[in-house]
């Protein structure tokens, strides 16, 4: 019961913010309207946000619970996204050529002529 109290305000603040938004897109029917987005940069963000905010004490115990899994999933997720971006790096620069064989390079002979 107390998570739905606490979700509650968070879902009226965030049908308040897109009505009032809401005003601002039909006035300016010209400007090209575009979903809003959230990036890597950002979720890494909210969960310094969620950390500082835990360690100032700013959630009450029965809310610990809550806000410790979504920030155990954030991390996860974050841990998921960077591998994942470090082994396409990784493929990529196979594909390119880039990585070569250190093992090979010291073992080379020079051509005698």
């Amino acid at each position: 019961m107390a998570d739905e109290q606490a979700q509650q305000p968070a879902t009226q603040q965030a049908t308040a913010t897109a009505t009032a938004t809401a005003p601002e897109t039909a006035a300016a029917p010209q400007a090209e309207v575009q979903a809003p987005q959230l990036s890597i940069v950002d979720l890494q963000a909210l969960l310094n946000v969620i950390d500082v905010a835990s360690s100032r004490g700013a959630f009450r115990a029965n809310e610990l619970t809550n806000v410790g899994g979504v920030a155990d999933k954030l991390t996860k997720f974050l841990q998921h996204v960077a591998d994942q971006q470090k082994a396409q790096a990784e493929a990529q620069k196979q594909a390119e050529g880039g990585a070569v064989d250190e093992g090979k390079i010291s073992d080379a002979q020079p051509e005698q002529k």
